[in-house]
Parts: structure tokens; sequence; C-alpha cells
């Protein structure tokens, strides 16, 4: 090969590297992006499911429609429902930040069926609040002792006063009373 053929080879492979360079950045970029909205998704999901939950508490479960019922149970097609449901469920419904310890207690007492599928459930407790945290959905802080406390991500400071749901409108109305005579 010659002087000149091996310039132009070498400046080929370069144009090319720096085509395959771009690319990658644009990818990188793209994929930051998406993991980004998948995170405020995850957040806006967790907080529409607390909403839905804290109404079917309040007003009973015939309020929500099958299909709700479902999408907030986590049914499956035998019925039951899911344990990492039943996380999301004890960290909801925990008025302050709990340990993994307590989680796991917490479980037990409300889903006790569910927690007897697990060898050892403190460890299946762990991964799936571990996993919710990387979705954005629950978060920890350590204790004094360096134990992680747990707590959903809607309990946060911007939202501690209220969850904000404005596609979801919900309007109470008062029975009408019968007037006394």
């Amino acid at each position: 090969m010659g002087m000149k053929q091996t310039c132009e080879h070498d400046n080929a492979k370069a144009a090319a590297l720096l085509h395959v360079q771009e690319v990658l950045r644009s990818a990188e970029q793209e994929l930051a992006g998406l993991l980004r909205q998948r995170e405020e998704l995850m957040k806006r999901i967790g907080s529409i499911k607390q909403v839905l939950a804290a109404m079917s508490d309040l007003f009973g479960e015939s309020v929500l429609n099958d299909e709700l019922r479902i999408m907030l149970q986590g049914q499956t097609a035998k019925g039951t429902g899911g344990f990492t449901l039943a996380c999301r469920q004890v960290l909801m419904r925990s008025r302050a930040p709990i340990s993994l310890r307590r989680c796991s207690e917490e479980l037990r007492q409300a889903f006790p069926e569910l927690a007897d599928r697990h060898k050892d459930l403190t460890a299946s407790v762990g991964t799936v609040l571990r996993r919710l945290a990387t979705y954005g959905e629950a978060r920890f802080r350590l204790d004094e002792k360096g134990n992680r406390l747990w707590e959903w991500m809607a309990k946060s400071a911007e939202d501690a006063d209220r969850i904000k749901v404005p596609s979801l409108e919900v309007t109470l109305q008062q029975p009408q009373s019968a007037e006394v005579r």
C-alpha cells in the first residue's frame, strides 16, 4: 500500500470514528432523557395510585371499577395481588419513614399469605424497596445508627400538603338532607 493510500485509509477510519462517536453521544443523550422521563412517570403513577388507594380506603373498594381495581391491586390472571404492590401499599400507608424490618413486619400482618411465599421476607422486601427507589417511587434516609428508613416519594416536601392529580377531578356531593318542617 502506498503512502497516499495509507493516508486516505487513515482519514476514512478517522471520519468513521467521529461518526460513531457522534452516534454514541446522541444515543447517550436520548437514553438519559428517556430515563428522566421514566422517573417522572413513575412518580406520577405512584401519586395517582396513592390517591386511588386512599379513596378506596375512605369510600370502600366499590368506588373503583374493575379496570381501576386491577391496575391498583396488580391482580394477575390468577387474581392474586403482587408482592411489589404489597410493598408499595405498606409504604403508602406508613405515616413516617420505616425500617426494612418494620416494613417486613407490616407486610406480614397485612398480607400473610403473600409473606409466606418468601423464604427470606426481609431480603425480598429490601430488593423491592431498592427497586422502587430506582423508579423514583420510594426513598430512604439514614437514621442515627446508619440504618435505612424508607418512605413513599409522594410524601416529599413538595407533595406534603396535597397530592396533585390535575387529570383526575373528583367531586364529592353531600347527600341532600330532608328538611325538617
